[in-house]
């Protein structure tokens, strides 16, 4: 919105032109979701205490953790607000991949308030069930991965549309350009082809699942948030970087035009996730709720699969994929145990990953310190990629 607005006084007011930089509107969206969420912050955690919206303790969850039974919820929502109206006012409307990224987030965030709606509401802290989740996680996931799947040949919304209506009229057999391949890091020249249904089947495991991932990690005061600003912010990088021609041929790695907008969307989740830490710190004020996490790992996902970095956000998103898989683990084994011994048995203390260390006698802040201190860590070896080939 503003952009527009700029563009179009900029020739009687010059200074205007700086809008047309996309570091300096993604600074700007930072600041402006920054600024929206902590001046928000303390009447949406009021609104929420309010209305009753607290959280309801797993019984069988850490003990320690009973003592958070009430802490007002959804507080996703603070992060979706910052997001939201910065992107909408800093972003350029034309761009056809900014789009499919703020829909996923907004489907992913429904799904998630639905979700939370019902654990306050029915004091069910269950929520949602499985099934129904992820039928709804995957439609939108799904729809995501189709629109995608064509916006790398198109430049238009409107010919991404154009191309789907070709591609089931040719019998579902056309090839996806090579800047759609699978890239491998740490390699310049090793790339595997997806064809579209490739295409599609990864984007969806990668969206789906990074939501997912996310929303595993969501359980201690500040540990999901920081993480997912980290890596937002490197994939903003990512995404600049392949946005750019000149600094996409120097680094070998596939020229998305457009995608250097997505800048602006990260810069706008680094702004709304730093403010909302401010009260999601220990002892938390307010806690994300499904809202938040499931919409934030939707949009890390989406904006990996855009800028063609999947390994990457595997990578840099480790402490994510070592909370699912802890889960995958122990549920699988403690089924597969009951069924051979008739009594199921455990890898971990406790799963996810960080209550088997709070198990092991951690407290809560070192768990959440020494996740983030990973993280950063992996997020280097991510961005060492860029020049390691």
């Amino acid at each position: 919105m503003l952009l527009w607005l700029a563009q179009y006084f900029q020739q009687d007011l010059g200074p205007l032109r700086v809008f047309n930089y996309i570091t300096f509107r993604a600074m700007a969206a930072m600041i402006t979701a920054l600024v929206i969420g902590l001046v928000c912050g303390p009447r949406v955690i009021a609104y929420l205490t309010r209305m009753k919206v607290g959280q309801a303790v797993r019984a069988y969850g850490p003990e320690t953790h009973l003592k958070k039974h009430g802490t007002p919820t959804m507080g996703g929502v603070l992060v979706l607000i910052g997001i939201g109206i910065s992107t909408l006012l800093w972003m350029n409307f034309s761009n056809r991949l900014i789009w499919p990224v703020l829909v996923v987030t907004a489907g992913f965030g429904a799904v998630g308030w639905v979700d939370d709606y019902r654990k306050v509401v029915y004091k069910d802290p269950e929520g949602m069930r499985s099934a129904e989740k992820y039928f709804w996680m995957s439609l939108v996931g799904i729809a995501a991965a189709f629109y995608l799947a064509f916006s790398v040949s198109a430049a238009t919304p409107r010919e991404v549309a154009e191309l789907i209506f070709q591609w089931i009229q040719s019998g579902f057999a056309m090839n996806l350009p090579p800047k759609a391949d699978l890239i491998v890091p740490f390699f310049k020249t090793i790339s595997y082809p997806l064809g579209v249904w490739g295409f599609i089947a990864l984007t969806y495991c990668v969206i789906v699942g990074s939501s997912n991932a996310v929303n595993f990690t969501d359980g201690l005061d500040g540990l999901a948030i920081m993480p997912t600003v980290m890596v937002g912010s490197a994939l903003g990088i990512f995404a600049y970087l392949t946005g750019s021609a000149t600094y996409s041929k120097y680094l070998f790695i596939p020229h998305i035009p457009g995608a250097g907008e997505l800048l602006i969307f990260c810069g706008a989740m680094a702004g709304a996730g730093l403010a909302f830490l401010w009260f999601n710190a220990h002892p938390a004020q307010v806690f994300m709720g499904d809202v938040g996490a499931l919409a934030l790992g939707g949009a890390l996902g989406t904006i990996a699969v855009i800028v063609r970095q999947e390994i990457v956000l595997f990578i840099m998103g480790g402490i994510f994929v070592a909370e699912t898989l802890s889960v995958i683990i122990q549920v699988s084994w403690f089924k597969y145990t009951k069924k051979r011994y008739g009594t199921g048995r455990r890898v971990f203390l406790m799963a996810p990953l960080h209550h088997h260390f709070e198990q092991k006698g951690w407290k809560e802040t070192q768990v959440v310190v020494r996740f983030w201190i990973v993280t950063m860590m992996l997020i280097l070896v991510g961005l060492s990629t860029l020049k390691l080939r």
